[in-house]
This record gives C-alpha cells, sequence and structure tokens, in this order.
C-alpha cells in the first residue's frame, strides 16, 4: 500500500554557506556518489530526471521526481535549506527526504532513514577535510552471499576491528592485498562502517539488513587517483572477505 514518508535531520558543520551549497549542487560524488548537477533555476531539469522546485544560491535548494524509476517508490523530494552561523564562517543545515513508498514501506523507510544518518555525517566529512578536492569515485556490492542476515560482521572481521574498537578511534585497518590502512574510524554501528584516510573515505554499507548485498563506495581525493583500480581492489577485497571460512 502506498504511503506518505518524511524524513528530516539539522546539523552544524564547519564549512561557509556557499561550500555546502557547492557539495549538495556539483559535489555530490565526494560524499554520495556523483550527479548531474542541477539546472540553475526553478523548473530546471535536476538530478535523474527531478525537476528543481526551489532554487535560490546559497539558502535553499529542493528538486522533486513523480517519476523515480523503482517499483517501491513513486515520488521523491529532497530539500535542502542552508544558514549561516558565526558571521557566515559555519552552516546550518535542515535536509528533509519526503516522497511515497509503493510497497514495504516498513521496511524501505528504516534504511532510507538509516542511510540518511550515514549520508549526511559522511557529507559533513567531505566538507570538513577534502571539499572542494576533485574525487575519484567507485562503488561495488559484494557477492550472494553477503545478503545474509549476519553479513556485514565479516566486514569488520576482514578489516581488522575487534568489536569493541570504537567510532574516532585510529586504526590500521586491513584493505586490498593486506595493505594497511591508517585511518580514522570515523563512523560504526551495526549499519556502516567509515574509514577516512588522509586522501579517501571508505564507506562500507551493512545493506543486508534490508536484503541486498553489502557495499563499499571509495571517495578518493588523491591526486593520482584512480576509480577503476579502486574499484578492482576493493570488489577483490569484498569477494575475499565473504569467501573466508
Amino acid at each position: 500500500m502506498s504511503k506518505e514518508f518524511e524524513i528530516v535531520r539539522e546539523f552544524e558543520v564547519d564549512a561557509r554557506p556557499e561550500e555546502v551549497w557547492e557539495a549538495i549542487t556539483t559535489g555530490t560524488g565526494g560524499y554520495l556518489w556523483p550527479m548531474d548537477a542541477p539546472e540553475p533555476r526553478v523548473g530546471g531539469s535536476g538530478p535523474f530526471g527531478s525537476t528543481v522546485t526551489a532554487w535560490d544560491p546559497p539558502h535553499r535548494y529542493t528538486n522533486r521526481s513523480e517519476d523515480v524509476g523503482f517499483p517501491v517508490q513513486s515520488v521523491n523530494q529532497l530539500d535542502h535549506t542552508i544558514e549561516p552561523r558565526d558571521e557566515g564562517r559555519r552552516a546550518r543545515v535542515r535536509y528533509v527526504h519526503s516522497g511515497i513508498f509503493t510497497g514495504d514501506w516498513d521496511n524501505q523507510y528504516d534504511g532510507a532513514s538509516k542511510h540518511t544518518d550515514f549520508y549526511l555525517h559522511t557529507l559533513r566529512e567531505y566538507l570538513t577535510h577534502f571539499a572542494p578536492r576533485p574525487v575519484a569515485f567507485a562503488t561495488l556490492n559484494g557477492p550472494e552471499a553477503s545478503t545474509e542476515p549476519d553479513a556485514f560482521t565479516a566486514v569488520g572481521r576482514a578489516l581488522g576491528l575487534t568489536d569493541d574498537t570504537p567510532e574516532g578511534a585510529r586504526v590500521q585497518a586491513r584493505g586490498p592485498e593486506g595493505q594497511l590502512l591508517d585511518a580514522v574510524l570515523d563512523f560504526r554501528n551495526p549499519y556502516f562502517i567509515g574509514l577516512r584516510t588522509d586522501h579517501a573515505l571508505i564507506r562500507f554499507f551493512g545493506r543486508n539488513h534490508w536484503g541486498a548485498p553489502v557495499g563499499v563506495s571509495v571517495h578518493d581525493f588523491a591526486p593520482d587517483a584512480d576509480a577503476k583500480a579502486n574499484e578492482a581492489a576493493w570488489q577483490g577485497w569484498l569477494d575475499g572477505a565473504f569467501s573466508r571460512p
């Protein structure tokens, strides 16, 4: 049965409103995934066939789609309101994701809500540590075994994290081909893990909790970053994480 939803989050970040604006309109590969920039006017085209319904830089940006392209959702709207703080040196952001889910509403809402927290955390990490550096983005999914209910625990083990490694700790995580990554464990809960190195944000998604494969995305800001090489390396790492006995 179709049912409306609304997910509202508010946060402050050590970035100017103009920097937040650039991130959400043209820099989405730095924290989410690369998207076509919106046409800068009300009524213009937005990402994934959406329409721009509010455009007031650097204060308000909204896009809306009524042809989402997924059988579980018929309407999708993303609304961003940005207000200056500390004489414009910082920003307060109000983010509202709303629309209509058309099937398995509780599962869809739970997944969208928890993903929102992780994506917005990654936005703050990007703004604080990397913006506006160019990014090489890679994303990949685990094998069928990664859809099992307890599959995400294998990710923490493969990284060499103990169950009590706290969020915020500096770690040496095991990456592709046994490479040790000097990183900060910037996010951790039962659903997601975030690592921040000097040059990258590496994100791990426990989408098995919602019936999908575990995923990884790599936002690499190094001058010589190679998205294809990152994709191949981390795909091998992820497949290996689920081939161990």
